[in-house]
């Protein structure tokens, strides 16, 4: 994560991992790492049995986020992205299994000549940051025959949303000849909301904020599922 040496920063996630570990019987240890400290240096995630990647925002500590996603992708470790943590999952791919060269967020890098996320279409012309958000619970659709519809055993769901950049639809195609799959949508079509690589173990990314949805004895569905997987690796 970017925040980790602030206390409180992923209260939710750390609630919702154990809540996840908790109905299967077993015990998380959680260690964050400051994305911005990796510096390349990934073997230090060689010991974790998943990697978990939650919200944020901002070009610091953002590389460090894509290195990671792609060591998950490269070594079969399950893997979940979570709004920020799911934008630059798609990233990672992009530049890894699409050879798109210089892919980016315009988050991060304005003038990048591959889009893969970018400022939700109707937000482009805003100056009020704060104002702009795309907020609150949205619908979403699920596509059957996926993870996600194994995750929640559900054709739609209801989940919570906090951002203003969204993975660019216009790569939807080449993603999905090389192996990545968009199991969730916006209610209109318009918006991926879930991804996955069904190759993988457990390679999973939500642009909604799961672990809002978690609690004591009733796990949020993607926290158990990737809790699961984690410990099977």
């Amino acid at each position: 994560g970017k925040y980790v040496t602030l206390a409180d920063s992923y209260v939710s996630v750390n609630e919702a991992l154990k809540h996840a570990s908790a109905s299967i019987g077993r015990s998380v240890n959680i260690d964050w790492i400051d994305s911005e400290t990796l510096n390349g240096n990934l073997d230090q995630l060689h010991n974790f049995d998943g990697v978990l990647v939650p919200g944020g925002f901002g070009t610091r500590g953002s590389e460090g986020i894509i290195d990671t996603a792609t060591y998950a992708l490269e070594k079969n470790i399950p893997y979940l992205g979570i709004c920020f943590g799911f934008q630059l999952a798609a990233v990672a791919f992009g530049r890894k299994m699409c050879n798109l060269e210089n892919a980016n967020s315009t988050e991060i890098v304005s003038d990048t000549t591959n889009p893969i996320v970018d400022l939700l279409p109707e937000q482009k012309d805003e100056t009020d940051m704060g104002g702009s958000l795309r907020l609150g619970a949205n619908e979403i659709m699920i596509s059957q025959d996926s993870l996600a519809h194994k995750i929640y055993s559900s054709d739609k769901i209801f989940k919570r949303h906090r951002h203003r950049y969204e993975f660019n639809t216009k790569y939807r195609d080449e993603f999905l000849k090389n192996g990545m799959i968009f199991s969730g949508e916006s209610d209109d079509g318009k918006r991926m909301e879930i991804l996955e690589v069904p190759s993988h173990k457990f390679f999973l990314g939500v642009q909604f904020h799961p672990e809002f949805s978690s609690r004591p004895g009733f796990p949020e569905d993607a926290f158990k599922t990737f809790v699961t997987a984690a410990s099977q690796n």
